[in-house]
């Protein structure tokens, strides 16, 4: 069957959907509102079966490519959970120490399209890590309504230390020449806006449709950013004037992009948001980004 596409949706079915994952409405206010979009024996289960990912049918590079070497390791987080867990990958054999980039999960630990862009960084030439924040209750649990339901339940502050201890131990992991980035989607997104602010010695960031710091924080950023937002996420865009003249009133280096006619989630090629053309220039431009400013 062919996969559906944004455009297959009325927007308030998309601002449904957004609000759902994103814990502002329930599975059930989910489907009651989607409910008068159900027509010609379409359900509104079938809608939100529709939306949500599929990452079997999504995988760009396959777990077992022979192209990487990739494992699951544990990383020491003092401050946070205690000992974490994330997905480590890179070129098989390379011929040198490599710059690392930390990829940073949604708001549902560490699903299997993360350890997809995790490969696809690998494939770039980096040392690529995912950690899941979801180690500390079992990992992430299969599936996404899970996940999110667990990730809820973690201390954000406690999170963000993981992250941060994260960045310190693939700064000084084995192959890694120590200039580190971060790349992050949603959650992700904004983990690698408070990254920038906490870490000075980050060597770059690239938060995807990320929330963003408070203007008061934004003088403490030594990284440079590659800011990348869809024209169409009205909830998250709504934070980027105030974060912009920060930057500008701070002098910090950064570039931003907005992809018109894109949603929130356009990167994740698992679900109806992907858009194809905006996902590939973004990422092809993160590439970039990370080549220029860790190598």
């Amino acid at each position: 069957m062919e996969r559906k596409k944004a455009s297959d949706f009325d927007k308030e079915v998309l601002e449904l959907f957004d609000q759902y994952v994103h814990g502002g409405i329930s599975r059930r206010e989910f489907l009651d509102g989607a409910g008068k979009f159900a027509i010609g024996g379409l359900t509104a289960a079938a809608i939100l079966d529709a939306l949500n990912p599929k990452y079997a049918e999504a995988q760009q590079i396959a777990a077992g490519d022979a192209r990487l070497s990739t494992e699951y390791v544990e990383y020491p987080s003092p401050q946070g959970a205690g000992t974490m867990r994330g997905y480590m990958a890179r070129p098989l054999d390379p011929s040198a120490d490599l710059p690392g980039i930390l990829v940073i999960h949604e708001n549902r630990g560490l699903n299997p399209h993360i350890e997809d862009v995790v490969r696809r960084a690998a494939l770039a030439g980096f040392l690529a890590f995912g950690p899941d924040a979801l180690t500390p209750l079992g990992g992430y649990p299969g599936n996404d309504d899970d996940g999110r339901t667990l990730q809820r339940q973690r201390d954000r502050a406690e999170m963000l230390e993981d992250f941060v201890a994260a960045v310190e131990f693939l700064q000084s992991y084995p192959g890694c020449t120590g200039r580190v980035g971060a790349v992050g989607f949603c959650y992700g997104g904004g983990v690698v806006n408070a990254l920038a602010v906490r870490i000075s010695d980050l060597g770059a960031g690239v938060p995807f449709y990320g929330g963003q710091p408070a203007a008061e924080d934004v003088p403490r950023i030594n990284a440079p950013l590659l800011l990348q937002y869809g024209g169409l996420d009205t909830r998250v865009n709504a934070g980027w004037p105030a974060y912009e003249e920060a930057l500008q009133a701070n002098g910090k280096t950064y570039t931003v992009y907005i992809y018109e006619g894109s949603n929130h989630g356009f990167h994740n090629d698992t679900t109806p948001r992907y858009d194809e053309a905006a996902a590939t220039l973004a990422w092809d431009r993160t590439i970039e980004f990370f080549n220029e400013h860790l190598r």
